[in-house]
């Protein structure tokens, strides 16, 4: 097995970047999710409510990112600007990040349709994840997301129209695996960087989200198919959380190793 591709995904819900090669911390992929957009009163944001926002584009820059979406001008958002703590939640999770450019609030509010403004997570995380005592990023739940291009290949064995890898937003992709193998694994290396295997990671309608045009599947798929075949105890799963427990740089071809498995035979 091989790590076959990585996202990283710079704003929470917007399009993701591939990478070949990239620092993995126990954050996650550097600047991955490191931006959310929230309302002013600070609740976050997500394309599960604003499907458009996966056609928000980045192109990281030194200190900060240039933003891009169909229809609006393109803004810079700059690190150095964003320095007013403010509090926001991701979930149940209360904690502060750092507020800017009313610029680039005014650029993102008109493109969504309502006032939203933009935090940057700052240089230090302020979100710790419980489990592990490490920061957090702006991520749903847990530093990384796993999947499985075997187990795509079977999903999509079953959909009229298949879907893409972007439709799960993973960051990590592995190959040369049997379908769904991920489910048993608790323990990997890939490269010389060791995860832990947190969790299946349950799925919701953003899955039918098309990230090419930013709009809901009509026949919700592939989420009706889901419900249909991968009814775990923990929910409707696809892919797995990881955890990582050393640091370093991970790169495509990276080999993948199954250290320990949730069951022995």
């Amino acid at each position: 097995m091989q790590l076959s591709q990585m996202f990283v995904h710079p704003m929470k819900s917007a399009r993701g970047i591939s990478y070949s090669r990239a620092y993995a911390s126990q954050q996650g992929l550097l600047h991955d999710r490191e931006w959310l957009l929230v309302t002013p009163e600070g609740r976050f944001l997500t394309a599960r409510e604003f499907p458009r926002m996966v056609l928000i584009e980045m192109d990281l820059i030194p200190g900060g990112m240039l933003l891009k979406a169909p229809g609006m001008t393109p803004v810079m958002a700059m690190t150095q600007v964003y320095t007013q703590p403010v509090v926001t939640a991701v979930w149940k999770d209360e904690f502060s990040a750092l507020h800017g450019d009313p610029k680039v609030d005014e650029c993102l509010s008109q493109y969504m349709g309502v006032p939203c403004k933009l935090l940057w997570l700052g240089m230090q995380s302020r979100r710790v994840l419980q489990e592990a005592s490490t920061p957090m990023s702006f991520a749903d739940g847990y530093p990384y997301l796993l999947v499985n291009q075997a187990s795509l290949d079977a999903l999509n064995q079953e959909l009229a129209q298949p879907v893409s890898l972007r439709h799960f937003r993973p960051n990590l992709v592995i190959s040369d695996a049997l379908p769904y193998e991920e489910d048993d694994w608790s323990l990997l290396r890939i490269g010389d960087i060791l995860f832990e295997v947190a969790k299946p990671c349950t799925r919701c309608q953003l899955t039918t989200v098309n990230p090419l045009t930013g709009e809901f599947s009509a026949d919700n798929e592939p989420m009706r198919t889901l419900i249909r075949t991968r009814q775990l105890p923990e929910g409707i799963c696809f892919g797995v959380n990881l955890i990582a427990r050393s640091e370093g740089i991970l790169q495509l071809g990276a080999a993948v190793e199954v250290v320990e498995s949730r069951y022995t035979f």
